[in-house]
């Protein structure tokens, strides 16, 4: 009989990552809960959770077989019918060091967080039907995909085939796949959805600012196991991306608020939250090339590239309610660029950037897999959003949205006062015509 090489050490990390990873999921919905309006924020809540419901599902039928199967399109997806209800991966293997399921379950949360990431680009006016069937169509056609091009063997990026010119471009735990993808998307379904009634004139606070702080909080201890899970091992990479994921999350916390308090005089708790955010989506590609001092510096770019950023929406005209563009997207892109400037060879990926005596080649193949993945990413989703949005729609009615969307979508309130509870608040024939016009006049003035 042939003995088993499987590690007990590692296993039990990777499914502690797994459950890390699964606890982010949670965090995210108290963290966009939070940043809603009370109104909304069941919804949200309700809208990240149904992402992990579907998704689960999904992964276990075709998901991982596409992400992970033996390549069957160029480059592009993984054989679906090879792993079809995960047929075939229940047996021990004396060849790895620990079990598939193992990595299909910790893979399996990344493929839920993606999807419910794109939801906080539409609060308070979504359809939560319509979002469930938008979430299971863009996995299946988006995010199990570009998992494969990132992670998967035989996958383009994965690979270095094509353009990249045998380079293959790094991503240890998702800068492309999780958080380019999901702010790409992000914007696409926001112009499908439009503008919220009375954005941007209205202000839109968020309603609970110490859910948003305890969301945070939440995912940044869910990311250790994000990004030093994706080590796959309980080895000196997972020590070294460990630490510089505390490093990049500190800075870009930091330098976020000082461009808060520079700009307008003020370091918010908000502005903290983001920052943290900010920070862990720039260095979840990076984490394995860069050096501590060099997750420092990604850190502070990332800080205040995302919090210049943001406030770019009221300009450009496009209601991202959440800021999943500003954070995701831009935090993916500096994290994943800047690999091809300060990766150093003393990092466990063991290649050099431009800082560090390299070539062009790593910082040429980093552009191209984030932009490809953005261009994918966005106009797919675009495709996507807008047939449900015509065949279906996706936007709530004119009285939902100002009624709130927890009562007309799920016949709940998140808050309770009194006999009459808290969410259901009556608006009067007045009110809605001035918030009417008010999203009239909001339309004229981005015009």
């Amino acid at each position: 009989m042939e003995e088993s090489l499987l590690n007990t050490g590692d296993t039990a990390w990777i499914l502690v990552s797994a459950a890390l990873v699964l606890i982010m999921l949670p965090g995210l919905a108290l963290f966009y809960g939070g940043m809603t309006r009370s109104k909304s924020v069941l919804n949200m809540i309700m809208m990240v959770f149904g992402s992990l419901f579907l998704v689960g599902v999904l992964w276990i039928l075709y998901g991982y077989s596409v992400a992970f199967g033996t390549d069957v399109g160029s480059g592009l997806l993984g054989d679906p019918a090879e792993y079809f209800g995960l047929s075939g991966l229940m047996t021990d293997d004396p060849e790895a060091t620990f079990p598939a399921m193992a990595f299909v379950g910790f893979q399996a949360m990344f493929a839920a967080i993606t999807v419910a990431l794109v939801a906080g680009a539409i609060a308070d006016r979504a359809k939560f039907a319509t979002w469930m069937v938008f979430a299971g169509i863009w996995a299946t056609i988006v995010y199990f995909p570009v998992a494969h091009w990132v992670w998967g063997e035989g996958g383009w990026i994965f690979e270095g085939m094509g353009p990249l010119n045998g380079v293959p471009a790094i991503d240890f735990a998702g800068g492309t796949a999780v958080h380019i993808n999901a702010g790409a998307a992000a914007l696409a379904v926001a112009l499908v959805l439009g503008k919220r009634l009375g954005w941007p004139k209205n202000p839109m606070k968020p309603h609970n600012l110490t859910l948003v702080m305890l969301g945070a909080g939440l995912l940044w201890f869910g990311w250790f196991g994000f990004n030093a899970g994706s080590a796959l091992a309980a080895d000196n990479t997972a020590a070294v991306v460990f630490v510089n994921t505390i490093g990049a999350t500190c800075a870009a916390a930091l330098a976020w608020l000082l461009v808060e308090k520079l700009r307008d005089g003020h370091a918010t708790s908000l502005g903290a939250a983001s920052g943290v955010v900010a920070g862990l989506v720039a260095i979840t590609p990076a984490c394995s090339s860069v050096s501590p001092v060099g997750a420092l510096i990604l850190g502070v770019i990332a800080g205040v590239a995302c919090a210049l950023f943001v406030p770019l929406k009221f300009k450009l005209g496009y209601d991202d309610s959440l800021d999943v563009v500003g954070i995701h997207l831009i935090g993916g892109l500096v994290g994943t660029l800047l690999i091809g400037f300060l990766a150093t060879e003393a990092a466990p990926a063991g290649v050099n950037g431009l800082f560090f005596g390299g070539g062009t080649e790593q910082l040429v193949s980093q552009a191209i897999a984030a932009v490809a993945v953005m261009a994918f990413a966005f106009i797919v989703t675009l495709i996507i959003a807008k047939v449900l949005d015509l065949v279906i729609g996706f936007r709530v009615d004119e009285d939902s949205e100002i009624t709130g969307v927890d009562l007309t979508e799920h016949a709940e309130t998140a808050y309770e006062f009194g006999e009459t509870g808290g969410g259901g608040k009556f608006v009067g024939t007045s009110e809605r015509a001035a918030l009417r016009a008010e999203a009239q006049d909001a339309e004229g003035v981005n015009a």
